[in-house]
């Protein structure tokens, strides 16, 4: 009973894009994924340089030792 109605509530939801929709005919929808490769591509920086600076200072501590 549960896992049909979840099925019922995802079958609902997809057949109505209507956010998606008007998004699309605005050209918004391209102002969303930029922002959103924006934001990834941010915290791929961040990630690359918080490993950077690990590293780093694994060197430094392994010269003190």
């Amino acid at each position: 009973m549960l896992w049909n109605s979840l099925l019922w509530i995802l079958w609902q939801t997809s057949n109505t894009p209507e956010m998606a929709d008007a998004l699309r005919q605005s050209g918004k929808i391209y102002v969303v994924v930029a922002v959103i490769l924006v934001i990834f591509a941010g915290i791929i920086f961040y990630l690359f340089r918080i490993e950077n600076q690990l590293k780093k200072y694994e060197r430094h501590s392994q010269h003190l030792n």
